[in-house]
């Protein structure tokens, strides 16, 4: 039912295990020997943050943010809400932050401006996807998994209004369901 509403499939579930089997493994490498904490930023990241755990060959403990410049509209407002913040302390710890996909930059910046305040040992950035033709702010990724264009992409955990994120794969969804 959903399909219908799909122009084409950007990335298939396989090739999405593939990739992110890859980051995984970078990731257990680079961490080699230390602990990290995974902070999934809510909600679009959480299917590619569980596959993303479970492949990593490290002791890591999980924990999640919720941020929000989007509303229920396609692009972002500018204007960044905290709406659930991270349950622990986080000083001393070697942070991933774990990221659906990296758009403007508004989010993503703000986000680890205010959590390099907290004194981690260590920061870095993993995003799914990386849209950079609509970069406002810049952000320094260090784990990507694909670059896309600008389009407006669902499945995987990412949604259109809270829809799609079921779909196993990632998908560009026809204009005329968002109005685009």
């Amino acid at each position: 039912m959903l399909e219908r509403d799909i122009e084409s499939v950007l990335f298939t579930q396989e090739q999405l295990a593939q990739r992110v089997q890859e980051i995984a493994d970078q990731i257990t490498a680079d961490y080699q020997g230390k602990e990290i904490t995974l902070v999934s930023v809510l909600r679009g990241s959480f299917v590619f943050m569980a596959d993303l755990c479970r492949r990593i060959d490290l002791p890591c403990t999980v924990d999640f943010m919720s941020v929000s410049s989007y509303g229920s509209g396609t692009s972002s407002t500018g204007q960044v809400q905290i709406t659930k913040d991270l349950s622990g302390d986080i000083s001393g710890r070697h942070l991933l932050v774990v990221e659906d996909i990296l758009d403007s930059g508004n989010t993503l910046s703000y986000l680890l401006k205010l959590l390099e305040q907290r004194k981690p040992a260590s920061i870095r950035l993993c995003t799914l996807l990386d849209k950079p033709d609509r970069r406002v702010k810049p952000v320094e990724v260090h784990y990507s998994g694909f670059t896309i264009p600008d389009a407006f992409v669902v499945g995987y955990g990412l949604d259109y209004a809270e829809h799609y994120r079921n779909l196993p794969y990632i998908g560009i969804l026809k204009p005329e369901v968002y109005g685009g």
